[in-house]
C-alpha cells in the first residue's frame, strides 16, 4: 500500500481506543455531577413525591446501575443512535443537526477572521521587528489574549449594540426579517459580526504571535538574504518566500485549536443568544440532560480527532522530511 494510505489506516486504528476512553471518561465525569434530570423537573414543579420521582427515573432509565447505563449508551452508539433527550422530547441527533449549522457558521467565520488578521498582524510585526509596529502588535496580542471572552462580548454589546446601535443585541436572525434569500443571508451576516469578532479575538492574538515568530526565523535564513541581493522587492519576499514557508505552524495551530474554539463558542453563544451547539450544551448542563451532554462531548471529541488526523496528513504532504510510513 502507498505510505499515505498505510499511515492513515494506522492512525484510524489508533483512534478507536482513544474514542472509547473519551466515552468512558465523559460518562464518569457527568455521573459525578450531583443531581439529575428528575431533580431539575421536581425543582421546577416546586415539589414532587418520592414515588413520582422514582417513576420518572424508571421511565428515563436512571434507576439502573451506572455500569448498565453505560453499556446501554455504548449499545446505542453501536447502532449509530445518539439517544433521546427527554428534556427536549426529541432525538438527540435531530437536536444536534438543528444546531450544528449555526455553530459551524460561527466557528468558520471566527477562524477565518482570526487566521486572516492574525497573519496580517504577524507579518507586519515580523517585517518591522523591533520597531513601533512590532511593539504595538505585541501589546495588542498580549492584552487581547489575557482578556476573558465573555467580558469582550459584554463590552461589545454595551458599546456597539446599546450605545452606538450599530449591531443587534443577539440572536441569529431578526423576527420578520427582510424577504428573499439575499435578504436572509444579509440578516444572518449582520447578526454574525459581533459574535464572530468576539470569538476570533483571542485566537487572532495567538496566530499573530505564532506568525511573527515563524516569519522572524525565516527572515534570518540565507535564501532570504540571497533574494534581497538579487533585488527582489520586500513585499514579494515577505509574501512569496517568507510567509509561504511560515504557514505550516499556523495551519497546524488552527486545526489543533478546534476543540478550544468549540469551548469558546459555548460562552459566545450564551452571551449573544446564538442558537448553536454551545448554547445547547449550556442548557443541557443546567437541565442535567446527561444523554445530550454525552452526545455533544462525543461530537466535539470526534471533530478534534479528525482535525488532528488531517493536520498530520498535511504535515506529510507539505513537508517532505516527514516519513509517513515510519
Amino acid at each position: 500500500m502507498p505510505p499515505l494510505a498505510t499511515y492513515t489506516l494506522r492512525r484510524l486504528a489508533q483512534t478507536i481506543p482513544v474514542i472509547e476512553l473519551i466515552m468512558l471518561g465523559n460518562f464518569i465525569l457527568l455521573k459525578a455531577i450531583p443531581g439529575d434530570l428528575v431533580d431539575v423537573i421536581a425543582g421546577e414543579g416546586g415539589a414532587a413525591s418520592p414515588e413520582y420521582m422514582d417513576m420518572l427515573r424508571a421511565q428515563f432509565g436512571l434507576d439502573r446501575p451506572d455500569w448498565a447505563q453505560f453499556l446501554a449508551y455504548v449499545r446505542q452508539l453501536g447502532h449509530f443512535d445518539l439517544g433521546y433527550s427527554f428534556r427536549h422530547n426529541m432525538p438527540i441527533s435531530q437536536l444536534i443537526l438543528d444546531r450544528l449549522p449555526a455553530t459551524l457558521l460561527l466557528i468558520g467565520a471566527a477562524v477565518a477572521l482570526a487566521v486572516g488578521l492574525g497573519l496580517l498582524l504577524g507579518a507586519l510585526a515580523a517585517r518591522f521587528r523591533g520597531g513601533l509596529v512590532d511593539q504595538a502588535v505585541s501589546v495588542f496580542a498580549a492584552v487581547v489574549f489575557a482578556t476573558p471572552v465573555f467580558w469582550i462580548g459584554l463590552m461589545a454589546i454595551v458599546l456597539f449594540a446599546v450605545q452606538l446601535r450599530w449591531f443587534p443585541l443577539g440572536g441569529m436572525t431578526q423576527i420578520g426579517g427582510p424577504p428573499g434569500v439575499l435578504g436572509a443571508v444579509g440578516d444572518i451576516a449582520y447578526h454574525l459580526v459581533l459574535p464572530a469578532s468576539t470569538l476570533s479575538l483571542a485566537y487572532l492574538a495567538l496566530y499573530a504571535r505564532v506568525t511573527r515568530a515563524a516569519m522572524g526565523e525565516v527572515y534570518d535564513l540565507d535564501y532570504v538574504r540571497t533574494a534581497r541581493a538579487k533585488g527582489i522587492s520586500e513585499a514579494r519576499i515577505a509574501i512569496r518566500h517568507v510567509l509561504r514557508n511560515a504557514l505550516l505552524p499556523v495551519v497546524t495551530l488552527s486545526g489543533l485549536q478546534l476543540g478550544s474554539v468549540l469551548g469558546g463558542a459555548v460562552v459566545v453563544e450564551t452571551v449573544f443568544s446564538w442558537p448553536g451547539m454551545g448554547r445547547l450544551a449550556f442548557e443541557a448542563v443546567s437541565d442535567r440532560d446527561i444523554n445530550l451532554l454525552l452526545s455533544l462531548f462525543l461530537c466535539n471529541s470526534l471533530l478534534v480527532i479528525v482535525m488532528s488526523l488531517v493536520i498530520d496528513l498535511l504535515y506529510g504532504v507539505l513537508d517532505p522530511r516527514v516519513e509517513l510510513a515510519s
